[in-house]
């Protein structure tokens, strides 16, 4: 079981300490009696030999289908109903308000309860041997249908972005939890001793509400948080050595630098100094394999036109090209995030020219992701998933372009790969698009599923934190059996 639980022998060295400092009042009998009943319990990190380290990767809980995550998070909400789920009774509708029966109770972050619905100018096709739906918007998509599940029946819990996005990655709309990469690094540790185990990437106008919380630690070791990288030749800042610092020396240094952490860490136990220790070694192999990751020219031309890709380009073709590399590589989690998917109906963000941008930058590369990956034998492995944090209402925007609001009872996501059924579509929402009527599935429910696909069961990965048991999905969470293979 993976979990976090205090050993006799940290029971011992805290009981000792705190008969030292306190006197012998009712607080400290009281606490002695806590802690002899094991009910005061700190997190401590999964067992690992110190050869592996903390990366080092650990048996799951059972026999995983998915070795390794590619997450391609589309920032700000895209519209489920430009792109996956084609309304023809919207359409009929379109211009009238939104019937009372649907709204009542219901708070939107922009609109009111007299909005005016909204069909789609954009036309759908089926596709595949599947038949499934896809816009126009997304040719690329719609030829690899065989390949994916849509889901068009996720739900969530907030309408805000940053709330909604902390939800989708760690589980709750509060800062302070783990990411989902994190916590599959923690509990399964990484396939690569040179690089880190979760990596993130980002393309777009700017980067997403929320921001580093999204991919960090919590109160998981730090570890485990996910790493940013740059583009460029440089991925990570100071990373390179200074002029005239030669390699010998720097490995001199290093050495030194490591004996006195591990001298510390056997003193203290601090599992922070275990982390210090992982990142010193882990910055000194990486000076050799960062740049080479980042060089996408050997590709070949085929690979490199199949993605859209440009050597030095800061693009989303060039970070799913990039996040192949990594889980080649035996990175374990890697987060795209591309903005900006919120079409309210500004300028820059409406759902006409706008809305048709955005698709092109990341229609060709998520495509040629998952058929390079099924090519080069990956994808079986390898859990491909596309989506934001929430979908867009029925209801347009009054504002002077076409735009919609933030919606989170019925909107659309992909998978592939890892242990998915593709050539299917799961769920579906009422003929206007604003609910999930059939076969509702939950952020946690996604969650429990992924992590089931990795060999994990997300009622037993948990951590001890402030006198209670924490989990990615915190008290829900169902496996939906129907994406499995």
């Amino acid at each position: 079981m993976i979990s976090s639980q205090n050993e006799d022998r940290s029971l011992s060295t805290t009981r000792r300490y705190f008969f030292r400092q306190c006197r012998m009042g009712l607080g400290a009998i009281a606490l002695a009696t806590l802690l002899n009943e094991g009910r005061l319990e700190a997190g401590s990190e999964p067992s690992r030999s110190p050869s592996e380290g903390p990366f080092g990767p650990r048996p799951p809980h059972f026999a995983p289908r998915a070795k390794r995550v590619i997450f391609l998070f589309m920032a700000g909400g895209p519209s489920q109903l430009e792109l996956f789920d084609w309304k023809p009774k919207l359409r009929e509708l379109s211009g009238q308000q939104v019937p009372a029966s649907y709204v009542e109770g219901k708070r939107f972050a922009f609109i009111g309860k007299d909005a005016k619905l909204l069909g789609t100018r954009r036309e759908f096709k089926r596709h595949g041997k599947c038949g499934a739906e896809v816009s126009e918007l997304l040719p690329h998509t719609a030829s690899i249908v065989d390949d994916i599940c849509i889901l068009k029946s996720m739900q969530t819990d907030v309408f805000n972005h940053g709330p909604a996005k902390l939800v989708v990655n760690t589980g709750s709309p509060r800062f302070g939890l783990p990411s989902m990469g994190s916590w599959l690094t923690y509990g399964i540790g990484s396939l690569s001793q040179n690089l880190p185990g979760f990596v993130v990437l980002m393309s777009g106008p700017r980067g997403p509400r929320g921001g580093s919380p999204l991919w960090g630690s919590g109160f998981l070791p730090t570890t485990y948080q996910g790493v940013p990288f740059l583009s460029g030749p440089e991925p990570i800042l100071n990373l390179k050595s200074p002029p005239g610092f030669c390699k010998k020396r720097q490995g001199d240094f290093t050495a030194a630098v490591r004996d006195l952490n591990t001298s510390r860490l056997d003193a203290v136990g601090d599992p922070e100094i275990s982390t210090r220790i992982a990142a010193y070694e882990m910055a000194y192999r990486m000076q050799a394999s960062a740049p080479e990751l980042m060089d996408i020219s050997g590709e070949t031309p085929r690979t490199m036109e199949a993605y859209g890709a440009i050597p030095g380009k800061v693009s989303f073709a060039n970070n799913c090209l990039l996040a192949r590399r990594l889980v080649e590589r035996g990175t374990r989690f890697v987060q795209l995030y591309h903005t900006d998917w919120d079409h309210h109906g500004n300028t820059d963000t409406n759902l006409d020219q706008p809305l048709g941008n955005i698709c092109r930058e990341v229609d060709q590369p998520a495509a040629a992701l998952v058929r390079d990956l099924k090519e080069r034998g990956l994808l079986d492995e390898t859990l491909v998933v596309w989506g934001g944090e929430f979908g867009r209402t029925p209801m347009g925007e009054t504002r002077d372009l076409l735009g919609r609001d933030h919606h989170i009872e019925g909107y659309s996501m992909w998978l592939a790969g890892g242990g998915v059924k593709g050539g299917q579509t799961i769920g579906a929402t009422d003929e206007l698009g604003f609910y999930s009527v059939e076969d509702r599935i939950h952020v946690h429910d996604l969650q429990a599923t992924m992590l089931h696909l990795l060999g994990l069961d997300h009622k037993r990965l948990t951590f001890r934190f402030q006198g209670r048991d924490f989990r990615l999905t915190d008290v829900g969470g169902n496996l939906v059996s129907k994406i499995l293979a």
